[in-house]
């Protein structure tokens, strides 16, 4: 008879090892395990018009900067590490030591709710009141003038945001006229663009279509070429947390959308102040910090998520 040895302790323990790795490394039932998803948390740059100030806030939500100035509507950060921004009466480079390295004022009618830094240098302002975007120089004055008819009866809801992009051509939203015009770098009208609310952002996307915020109408859309809406958030689309006046906007690399949730009068500090959304409308960031913040109306990322509309030009 052939006698078989049985294997020593060491070899057993080896054994049972090997195969108990072998066994984890299979799936179980065909499911395969899957990592948590990573949690979402930007870096940025806000406006907070009745609060008061621009800030920088942290991935974990600290106040890394901040900077006192009265109402103001639209900022950025640019490559020299200053902040642009534009306010009532004008608009300012400060540095980060709070220096004022470039301003301009403007009339005393004028209210400005939208700039933007140009790739040749100027900054563009739009001016409420004044039916005009300017482009600023260097020195602060004007550089070029660019008429804007307007129908508005209150001259402070003439204008809300208003980019140019790489061609040239300037998207203006006029609020109070519930559409959207696309001027040439001349400030001929191309086209006029109807829409069912009161424009507070028009961000022309890479694919030609225009991520459109409708602030006091309480929806944001997406608009393809042909002006048909492929995308739409309405009032209460987001459990929970109702659009109230959806402000600044951006479309970020992957796909999500970023708004600001603007929030007045008897919603001042009851919910986020700024959402990521999904394709399919699923949170998967928010910002809300009310003992600090107020009317969070626009923010720039500072962690290279993209999305920025103009930013090429600066």
């Amino acid at each position: 008879m052939t006698s078989h040895k049985s294997p020593s302790p060491l070899l057993s323990r080896r054994l049972f090892a090997r195969r108990a790795a072998t066994a984890l490394a299979l799936p179980l039932f065909g499911i395969r395990a899957r990592s948590a998803p990573a949690k979402v948390s930007h870096r940025f740059l806000c406006c907070d018009y009745e609060g008061n100030q621009v800030a920088i806030i942290g991935a974990d939500g600290t106040v890394e900067w901040r900077h006192a100035v009265q109402t103001p509507q639209d900022c950025w950060m640019l490559r020299n590490g200053n902040v642009l921004y534009c306010y009532r009466n004008g608009a300012q480079e400060i540095a980060r030591d709070h220096r004022v390295v470039w301003e301009y004022k403007a009339p005393a009618q004028a209210q400005c709710h939208s700039c933007q830094p140009l790739r040749n240098g100027n900054v563009l302002v739009a001016e409420c009141g004044m039916s005009r975007l300017v482009e600023v120089g260097r020195d602060g004055k004007i550089a070029k003038e660019i008429l804007v008819a307007s129908q508005a009866k209150n001259m402070g809801h003439q204008f809300r945001g208003t980019r140019q992009t790489s061609n040239g051509h300037y998207w203006v939203c006029l609020m109070d006229e519930q559409k959207i015009a696309e001027l040439s770098p001349s400030g001929g009208l191309l086209r006029e663009i109807p829409v069912a609310g009161f424009p507070h952002a028009a961000i022309l996307l890479p694919n030609g279509h225009l991520l459109v915020t409708l602030g006091h109408s309480k929806k944001i859309i997406e608009l393809d070429r042909k002006a048909n809406v492929t995308w739409q958030i309405d009032e209460n689309d987001i459990a929970g947390n109702p659009l109230r006046l959806p402000a600044g906007c951006q479309r970020l690399s992957n796909g999500n959308t970023i708004f600001c949730n603007y929030l007045p009068g008897p919603f001042l500090g009851k919910q986020p102040q700024a959402f990521e959304i999904t394709r399919d409308k699923q949170v998967v960031w928010e910002f809300a910090d009310h003992a600090r913040f107020k009317t969070v109306n626009q923010i720039y990322l500072l962690d290279g998520a993209g999305g920025r509309a103009g930013a090429e030009l600066r």
